[in-house]
């Protein structure tokens, strides 16, 4: 059996992070948190249960802070979580079960990262990150922002998952501010942190400075693929938003020189086509992202909708458009086998039923 380390950084938390640890604290073996300065009751509700609790001076470098918090761990393998994480009852059964069977090829333990949720609570946004790490291999937190583990380790992929659950309401400036430091301080951006930083600046609605950086950061062919397709999404994204859509449409297209086409970028090449009405070629996108299988260990952002029920609740309304209303309403009952609760939906079948009784 394997002891794992859990491995925290936090500030200002007390909101979150009690309900953070009661989900995992049966699943390991010590709890590392190391504060940033907080103000709260942050450290007051982490010593409930632990008392390995370090202060870390703030530096603008999540990067820094994380390492900083490993440097801690005694036991086989680290974990990390932030602090609006959770267990939920079957990963935590999962985990401890995988705990107890971990075998000697993995290093870094892939688990799924649940993001966003449909009105059920189903996820709907995941991808993988590396979770689990062999204390004993080379690695190392890098990047000032959006931080990731640099490994050479053996990689295995689990379904076990974690599950955001965010309370915040406001989308803040910190990062793009650390961004802005690091450029103004003249230390380099790592071609992920450009990415990021474009991202960062879309989310800030500074969409000219996000397509330059964004166009910058693809010419310089450094990028990782599903970066790559990322930011040719989020420049279609920022076109769109100057009402550019032929840019926008261009700008996705791009993505098809990194990889074979991804259903989330159909679904937004179908969503601009019927944003200029043109519903036939829609549906064509729509129905190619139909046919397009799901990667979930290639890395990238995977937007669950994407593969079955957006493009079925999209081409309801293409084909009712086109005045084909047998194939609208097959599309929307198949939505609903993805999504029975959804509000497109249910709205669609009272739409159906009301044109339907005007018929008679």
């Amino acid at each position: 059996m394997a002891g794992i380390s859990l491995c925290m950084i936090v500030k200002d938390e007390e909101a979150v992070l009690g309900r953070c640890l009661d989900s995992i604290k049966d699943a390991v073996d010590e709890i590392i948190i190391v504060d940033t300065g907080s103000s709260d009751s942050t450290k007051e509700i982490a010593a409930r249960y632990t008392n390995r609790i370090y202060d870390f001076e703030w530096i603008d470098d999540f990067s820094a802070a994380r390492n900083y918090s490993f440097s801690k761990a005694n036991m086989d393998f680290v974990m990390w979580l932030d602090a609006d994480d959770v267990i939920e009852d079957k990963d935590r059964a999962a985990l401890i079960e995988f705990k107890n069977n971990i075998p000697d090829t993995a290093d870094v333990i892939m688990m799924r990262y649940n993001t966003a949720f449909d009105e059920e609570g189903n996820p709907v946004f995941s991808y993988y990150r590396a979770r689990l790490i062999r204390r004993s291999i080379q690695f190392s937190w890098q990047g000032r922002v959006h931080e990731a583990i640099v490994h050479s380790g053996r990689t295995l992929y689990k379904e076990i998952a974690v599950t955001h659950r965010s309370v915040k309401k406001v989308y803040t400036d910190r990062n793009l501010k650390i961004y802005e430091k690091q450029k103004s301080d003249g230390i380099p951006f790592s071609p992920r942190d450009q990415f990021y930083y474009g991202r960062e600046l879309y989310y800030h609605k500074r969409y000219e400075e996000a397509l330059t950086v964004l166009e910058e950061f693809l010419n310089s062919g450094e990028g990782w693929t599903e970066n790559n397709i990322e930011a040719c999404k989020i420049m279609s994204y920022c076109y769109t938003q100057k009402n550019e859509i032929q840019k926008a449409l261009d700008a996705l297209t791009v993505s098809f020189r990194y990889d074979s086409p991804r259903a989330e970028i159909c679904c937004e090449l179908g969503n601009l086509f019927m944003k200029k009405n043109n519903y036939r070629i829609a549906a064509f996108w729509f129905e190619t992202a139909l046919r397009i299988p799901k990667n979930e260990t290639g890395g990238g952002f995977v937007s669950q909708d994407c593969y079955g029920y957006l493009p079925c609740i999209q081409l309801c309304v293409c084909y009712d458009r086109l005045g084909d209303r047998k194939k609208s309403e097959a599309y929307n009952q198949i939505a609903g086998k993805y999504r029975p609760s959804s509000p497109a939906y249910l709205h669609n079948l009272e739409y159906f039923k009301s044109v339907s009784s005007n018929i008679l």
